[in-house]
């Protein structure tokens, strides 16, 4: 069963799991503060170790991103004169092996996000997927130090880059039923709902 956003953009919700990394080096509290302190609300949360289908499941990719990919991990290697053993796809189907690989080694938390477009908030927080490019200020900008060119010479590994966010908020409905059953996020009021959401500020005066 998949779960469609809402129509008002303060209630759309958004995944993120908190990678094996983030967990290993205790940045848990840090990095859920960075949402906390913008205004979304937390409406589910847990910590789990992922089983190879779901990761496989969440990771849920099509033979043309899979060229795509390997195109380029190709061409890096031809960049550092390193042996090319594979076709383009399978290279490409590495990649998800070695994300599962990573995402399985340990417990992630788990947790979806709900406010004002909370998809695009967490994207612009969290930053590129390759933290030495990602900008300061941002999640993997300011916490981590990985990066393609040393993946590559590390045998084609997963990023350790601390954090999955969800694209966009069609991808919602498809990656929060493989973490979360409906009835583990909760619908609650904040105090701050108020002053970020009531439309005539009427409440603030005695």
């Amino acid at each position: 069963m998949t779960t469609p956003q809402p129509s008002h953009p303060k209630k759309e919700r958004t995944l993120v799991l908190l990678k094996p990394d983030a967990i290993q080096r205790s940045l848990i509290g840090e990095i859920t503060s960075r949402f906390e302190r913008v205004g979304l609300k937390l409406v589910g949360m847990k910590l789990v170790v992922p089983t190879e289908d779901q990761c496989w499941k969440h990771y849920n990719k099509d033979d043309a991103w899979f060229l795509k990919k390997g195109t380029k991990i190709v061409e890096n290697k031809k960049s550092l004169n390193l042996p090319i053993e594979k076709s383009d796809l399978e290279y490409g189907r590495d990649i998800i092996g070695a994300v599962v690989k990573y995402m399985t080694a340990g417990p992630i938390v788990a947790m979806v996000w709900e406010g004002n477009q909370s998809v695009a908030v967490i994207k612009k927080l969290v930053g590129g997927t390759e933290p030495t490019t990602s900008y300061v200020g941002t999640i993997r900008g300011d916490y981590t130090i990985d990066s393609y060119y040393m993946c590559d010479v590390d045998g084609s590994r997963g990023m350790r880059n601390l954090i999955h966010c969800t694209d966009n908020p069609t991808e919602y409905a498809h990656e929060s039923t493989i973490w979360f059953n409906e009835n583990e996020l909760i619908s609650y009021r904040l105090v701050q709902d108020e002053i970020l959401y009531d439309v005539n500020l009427d409440g603030i005066l005695e």
